[in-house]
């Protein structure tokens, strides 16, 4: 069978955990979007407690695969509780080799940044955007059975991610949060590198994934779904990448709801996410019952 006429939703099964009576399962399956093979992770909680669990989408941080968050969050006794069905894509494309695709952490692999690029050679595979919208939920909900909501949340890169993809399509989430966003990519380090690379150097292009643009160009108002953000004061990227400050003026500009925790002497790590993340959890699926 030809990659292009391979069904999207047809599954390859990499490996199987039980874990707090529920079943963390890695997958891979072809992408049309991304013209590539591509690997989730999903956390399925016990099946005769919870036959039709709640989705919550996880989105993690630079040069993170699908599995980090499954090994390191500690999130699976609680979502198991809650009837959490938490599923974890990848950050980027793999094993395309595109060139210079690998030379950085914040750059190619591991940091699709979670965009549609329009620039070569990265425009044919590197659309994460459409991919964690449109494609892999389809994939998702052909092969599980799932409540109709959603929710998402993410880690720094994935926090970016999560904010977007939340304010830009209202109505779609039933709520979003984020552990140490990337706030204002089209004015710090990471964001203008990704940026420039991946869309071109017309920066007003950029705004469009760009959560501190989309709430003052006021993205998101007709439900004006509040936006839950942990920050760890001790973060060593809280300075020059990832601004949070930029958010709470924007939301305070344009009235966006905006429930911003900083937690003092915590840093980037997933120590910090595994720490807080059963608020985020309660948090998601109070909201998706």
């Amino acid at each position: 069978m030809s990659q292009s006429s391979q069904d999207v939703t047809v599954l390859e099964e990499l490996s199987a955990n039980k874990s707090f009576g529920g079943v963390y399962k890695r997958f891979r399956h072809y992408s049309r979007v991304l013209d590539c093979p591509m690997i989730f992770g999903i956390f399925l909680p016990e099946q005769a407690a919870h036959p039709r669990p709640k989705l919550l989408w996880w989105l993690s941080g630079l040069s993170c695969t699908d599995e980090n968050f499954m090994q390191k969050a500690g999130a699976h006794r609680l979502a198991s509780q809650l009837g959490l069905a938490i599923v974890c894509p990848d950050t980027s494309p793999r094993g395309l080799d595109l060139p210079g695709e690998h030379d950085a952490y914040d750059f190619g692999s591991g940091a699709g940044f979670y965009l549609n690029a329009t620039e070569a050679p990265w425009r044919d595979h590197y659309r994460m955007y459409d991919y964690v919208l449109e494609e892999l939920p389809q994939v998702v909900r052909a092969n599980f059975e799932l409540a109709e909501r959603e929710s998402i949340f993410g880690h720094s890169m994935g926090g970016h991610g999560a904010l977007v993809l939340a304010l830009r399509n209202p109505g779609r989430y039933a709520s979003v949060s984020a552990f140490s966003p990337i706030v204002n990519p089209t004015a710090v380090p990471w964001g203008e590198k990704a940026f420039s690379g991946y869309l071109g150097e017309d920066r007003e292009s950029w705004k469009q994934y760009d959560a501190c643009e989309l709430i003052l160009a006021g993205s998101g108002k007709s439900d004006r779904l509040a936006l839950f953000v942990d920050q760890g004061e001790a973060d060593g990227f809280l300075e020059n990448q990832l601004k949070t400050e930029r958010l709470e003026q924007a939301c305070a500009v344009s009235g966006h709801p905006l429930w911003l925790r900083r937690q003092p002497g915590y840093d980037h790590s997933y120590f910090f996410i595994a720490s807080f993340v059963d608020d985020h959890l309660r948090y998601h699926a109070e909201r998706l019952d």
